[in-house]
C-alpha cells in the first residue's frame, strides 16, 4: 500500500478517479478542492493489483452471508473496548464492525467507507497478504472463516 496525491483540474476528477481505479485496487478516494478552487486535490491509498485470483464464489462471501451470525453492534462495541489484547481476533472484529457499519448493515451508526478500507488494508497487513483482492472482500472472507471455527 501506498500514497497518492494528485492535483488536476475539476473538469477531470471524474477522469482521473476512474483510472487511479482502473490501475490499483484504490478504495475510497478523498476529492479536497485546492487553494485557489479552480482545480481538486485527490488523496488515495491504494494497493497495487495483481493477477486475478480463481477463487470460487463461497471464498469471496457478501456483507450478509459473511456477518449472518454477528453478534449486535453494541455487543460486539463492548467486547472490543474491553479485550485486554489487541492481537489478530481484535482487529478481525474491528474491521468486520467497522465494514458492517460502513455498509449500513447497523442503523442508527456511521461509520466513513474510507475508515473501513483503511482497517481493511491494516488487516491485510496484519495477515501478510499480498492478494489482489478488494480489502474489504477480504475482511468478510476472514470473518466468515473465523465465524464458522467460533
Amino acid at each position: 500500500m501506498f500514497d497518492i496525491r494528485i492535483i488536476c483540474k475539476s473538469a477531470d476528477t471524474d477522469h482521473v478517479v476512474a483510472a487511479l481505479d482502473s490501475a490499483f485496487n484504490a478504495g475510497t478516494v478523498t476529492v479536497y478542492p485546492s487553494r485557489d478552487g479552480e482545480k481538486n486535490r485527490l488523496y488515495a491509498r491504494p494497493d497495487h493489483k495483481h493477477a486475478p485470483q480463481t477463487n470460487t464464489p463461497d471464498e469471496w462471501p457478501g456483507r450478509t452471508e459473511a456477518y449472518a451470525g454477528a453478534p449486535d453492534a453494541d455487543s460486539e462495541l463492548a467486547w472490543l473496548l474491553d479485550a485486554e489484547e489487541r492481537g489478530r481476533e481484535w482487529w478481525l472484529r474491528r474491521a468486520a464492525l467497522v465494514d458492517r457499519v460502513a455498509s449500513g448493515m447497523v442503523p442508527g451508526h456511521f461509520a466513513s467507507t474510507s475508515n473501513a478500507f483503511d482497517l481493511a488494508c491494516r488487516l491485510m497487513a496484519l495477515d501478510g497478504n499480498v492478494i489482489g483482492c478488494n480489502p474489504r472482500a477480504y475482511v468478510r472472507q476472514q470473518y466468515a472463516r473465523w465465524a464458522n471455527d467460533h
